[in-house]
């Protein structure tokens, strides 16, 4: 990364992932400027705001929703897209117009804000963006505690290594996931246009600490904060055995990666990007109840509810030899270092987590 100052705005910056990512810019270039814009919706963001602070990072109350709050932050070298209605679910009970406002209408003002100073892009898109139904039909076989794809077979995009960048994108993907595929679509005009300087990283499930999980956006988090604090966890579809499967990607990786693109923007400009934990470092939430059994000594009675809701799928992987070949990059952190990190963040911060996540 140049060692150049930098003037950054992370949007929705008080959030689990740009929190981490503005606290690491700032840690890692002192000179430059690190600025995030977030409205503060989620519950539990509130906390990022005295670690923001305390870093040295500036913290923006607004909305990209309202251009003018993009306006009155002024002129930046790189702008880093992290603001979403994140859950899948989001839309399928009402609130679909807040979600397409905020991951679609939001981003492009973003876009217009960055193209308007010349800065560098870097947009945090999601693996949601694949369709579920081709998913769903994964020739996915069940073992005892979770569903894996045969070695010897492979298709258009996907493998036993997981899902790649060319995995057809024909069918509904929810709501979520098609304002993030638009944005994408959007990026690239931008891209051909107007000359903005623009990467998109597919990210699958992040996590880490300070990440206030919920069943359906940070299940890592949630599962080890139920076995260690309490309160009630359920298998929810496919069967209800919790055999469905998602890579995990530590927060510190995603931000190896940013950085390493950002210092190489040329290079990496209008490129798409797979980005996640890979096979080797997957779980199912079978596996996963284990794993925070063998952490906690708590054995929670797990529920079952076989009906599989619309949105969801049983079985995501990145396979991430794309992102690998274009930025040298891949996963360092492993699953029970991941877990380490999390239990000890939880232990250590437990009177200020534990009413959130209970």
């Amino acid at each position: 990364m140049s060692s150049e100052p930098m003037r950054i705005l992370i949007t929705g910056g008080a959030g689990f992932v740009g929190s981490h990512l503005a606290l690491s810019f700032r840690r890692e270039k002192p000179d430059s400027a690190v600025i995030v814009l977030d409205n503060l919706k989620r519950r539990g963001s509130e906390l990022a705001l005295r670690r923001l602070a305390a870093g040295g990072v500036e913290f923006r109350h607004g909305d990209i929703r309202n251009p003018e709050d993009l306006t009155d932050i002024g002129g930046l070298d790189l702008l880093i897209e992290c603001s979403a209605e994140p859950s899948v679910h989001a839309g399928l009970n009402g609130g679909e117009r807040y979600l397409i406002n905020t991951n679609l209408v939001g981003t492009i003002n973003c876009l217009d804000h960055a193209r308007r100073h010349d800065a560098a892009v870097v947009f945090l898109s999601t693996s949601r963006i694949y369709p579920i139904a081709p998913l769903r039909e994964l020739p996915l076989v069940p073992t005892e505690t979770r569903f894996v794809i045969p070695l010897s077979s492979a298709g258009p995009g996907w493998s036993a290594r997981g899902i790649t960048e060319n995995f057809p994108l024909i069918g509904s993907r929810s709501l979520y996931g098609a304002t993030k595929l638009c944005s994408e679509l959007i990026i690239a005009e931008y891209v051909a246009l107007y000359g903005l300087r623009a990467v998109i990283n597919r990210c699958g499930v992040l996590t880490g600490p300070w990440q206030m999980g919920k069943i359906d956006q940070g299940f890592i988090v949630l599962w080890a904060a139920r076995h260690l604090f309490g309160g009630a966890l359920s298998y929810n579809g496919f069967g209800g055995h919790g055999l469905q499967v998602r890579d995990v990607l530590h927060i510190e990786d995603l931000y190896c990666l940013i950085r390493k693109q950002v210092a190489q923007i040329a290079s990496h400009n209008g490129k798409v990007y797979n980005v996640g934990g890979g096979a080797d470092c997957s779980v199912s939430l079978a596996e996963l109840t284990q794993a925070c059994v063998r952490y906690t000594g708590q054995h929670l009675v797990v529920g079952s509810q076989p009906h599989t809701n619309p949105v969801d799928i049983p079985y995501y992987v990145t396979d991430n030899a794309a992102v690998t070949a274009g930025a040298g990059w891949s996963p360092q952190i492993s699953l029970p270092e991941i877990l380490d990190d999390i239990f000890r963040w939880l232990r250590d911060h437990r009177s200020e987590v534990e009413a959130i996540l209970k």
